[in-house]
């Protein structure tokens, strides 16, 4: 989780609005067993694209307003922002490669 950033009411603007680089926001939960499925492909990405793609993580318990923003009623949630405005968005479980696919057109 080291190129992951947690995200909050307070640094949200700064960290996803203002961001250079797209942003892919996880939405989670940590009793969230599908959440719990694809982290390793989230850390995996936040990784391999650092630098191309921010990756930031929301915790939906912690963060419920910000969740509530986003129309969040089901997890996981990867909403994609470029530029200040979401661009893309999945909720559920995917594999890696779905997960890519998001971000891929952005990056």
């Amino acid at each position: 989780m080291s190129n992951e950033i947690t995200v909050n009411a307070g640094n949200f603007e700064d960290e996803v609005l203002r961001s250079s680089v797209p942003v892919l926001i996880d939405f989670w939960a940590s009793w969230c067993q599908p959440c719990k499925m694809i982290s390793p492909f989230i850390d995996e990405i936040a990784g391999e694209y650092a630098g191309r793609l921010k990756v930031v993580k929301i915790n939906v318990d912690e963060e419920g307003d910000l969740a509530g923003r986003h129309g969040i009623i089901s997890i996981p949630t990867l909403i994609l922002y470029k530029d200040g405005n979401v661009v893309n968005q999945r909720t559920g479980a995917a594999p890696k490669h779905d997960i890519e696919a998001l971000f891929r057109d952005f990056v």
